[in-house]
């Protein structure tokens, strides 16, 4: 939403009461003459001036509005979406397989939020016994990313994917395909291997399937979690995410995870 629209959407709230004030119902169901839009014009221009607040009340009032259809598209898109977004056999399965709760993330290992955030999901896996982590490479942020997350999964051959994602994920600074590569010796990744298996058929379709996922959801950036029904974007903190995992236990349990 630009200032621009919003300016364009205050002036016609604000030329709709005046006008419903000031014009008979047969004129502004039909045409308006010269005249009668520049006195239009003049009036919106000078409510506007005097009452300078409705174009904070219109920002807030559309971004609520906003906010509320973004949420109702991505419970629909969750809830439409459930079975792969929770139960994918190509994603990999951190804290408690059998846990009473899910929750998803979506992340890039080049997003600096996500390293930020990545302690949170750390500190909420050992706080919560009962909660499961399902985890989505989602690589937007160019060649660098991609190929990090190639590898990330083509480690579940050697069964040390989670291994190798917490020090993809604790590691300083841009990851390349040099640094990814060091950091799979570090741990002890047969690298030849790695490479060998970095492309394997269910390499590109774990990633395409978390593109096409993420498209339907409506998640655009990183770190973005999923917990039940309800879609938190970007990294909100350990309070935040305990609190939305103690809401739905609280609520009865998860409604589709």
């Amino acid at each position: 939403m630009t200032i621009r629209s919003l300016l364009c959407t205050a002036a016609q709230v604000a030329a709709g009461v005046l006008v419903a004030a000031t014009l008979s119902v047969s004129a502004w169901a039909g045409s308006f003459t010269e005249a009668q839009e520049k006195e239009i014009g003049e009036l919106v221009k000078k409510y506007l001036l005097t009452n300078p607040e409705i174009l904070r009340d219109a920002f807030a009032e559309l971004e609520k509005r906003e906010t509320a259809a973004k949420e109702k598209l991505a419970k629909q898109g969750i809830s439409d979406n459930a079975d792969t977004l929770y139960n994918s056999k190509l994603s990999f399965v951190a804290g408690n397989a059998e846990g009473d709760i899910s929750m998803v993330e979506f992340f890039d290992y080049n997003c600096g939020f996500c390293k930020r955030a990545f302690g949170d999901v750390l500190a909420i896996l050992e706080s919560d016994p009962k909660l499961r982590l399902v985890v989505k490479e989602f690589p937007i942020l160019g060649p660098g990313s991609l190929f990090a997350s190639r590898a990330a999964i083509a480690s579940k051959e050697q069964g040390k994917y989670w291994d190798f994602h917490v020090a993809l994920m604790q590691s300083r600074g841009s990851l390349d395909e040099a640094k990814v590569l060091g950091i799979a010796q570090k741990i002890g990744l047969d690298v030849d291997k790695l490479r060998k298996d970095m492309n394997a058929p269910r390499v590109n379709a774990e990633i395409e399937e978390t593109y096409a996922l993420a498209n339907k959801l409506g998640v655009n950036g990183t770190p973005a979690f999923i917990i039940d029904d309800k879609l938190i974007p970007g990294a909100m903190g350990l309070q935040a995410l305990q609190q939305q995992v103690a809401s739905v236990r609280d609520s009865g349990g998860c409604k589709v995870c």
